[in-house]
């Protein structure tokens, strides 16, 4: 069954497009809370063959389980939607009316078989690496001055290190 679960929808105008868009697509959704996000994906949307779970314990940023007695991580505040069993029709329709609300969420997922059983805490943080990446701030230190000049290649083309 299809179905969006959205995170941090606090500004209500921007809450209120992304909601009508999802009703005239007819797409139900799910808004999890801050308290609900080390849940796995597959429990919140209630996916078949998924098993209810307890929350899972804290992990690392390299997705294993944290060391025993370590705090819990923080949750996350960033908007972020994350889609199940859209039809293609849908997927588009929610994605293009999104840009023509001029509602840009920067996390956007499509959950798989290989992330169904992740928390919404490991996907935003996979998400937010990735969106770093694409957009060219993973390199910069937090110090760092935002409008610090580019280095340029010989060409005086912006240089890009491969990944």
């Amino acid at each position: 069954m299809a179905r969006v679960l959205l995170y941090n929808f606090r500004n209500e105008a921007r809450r209120k497009k992304v909601k009508a868009l999802l009703f005239r697509l007819a797409l139900p959704s799910r808004e999890v809370e801050p308290e609900e996000q080390g849940y796995s994906l597959g429990t919140l949307l209630g996916a078949p063959g998924t098993v209810y779970e307890e929350p899972a314990a804290p992990e690392t940023e390299q997705g294993e389980p944290a060391v025993p007695g370590e705090a819990a991580e923080e949750p996350f505040t960033e908007e972020m939607l994350v889609m199940h069993g859209l039809a293609p029709r849908q997927f588009h329709g929610l994605v293009d009316g999104l840009r023509q609300q001029g509602v840009i969420v920067p996390l956007k997922a499509v959950v798989t078989p290989h992330n169904i059983q992740w928390t919404s805490a490991r996907l935003h943080r996979e998400l937010s690496a990735e969106h770093a990446t694409m957009s060219g701030k993973n390199a910069a230190p937090v110090h760092a001055e935002p409008d610090a000049p580019k280095k340029e290649n010989e060409g005086g083309e912006p240089h890009v290190d491969s990944i």
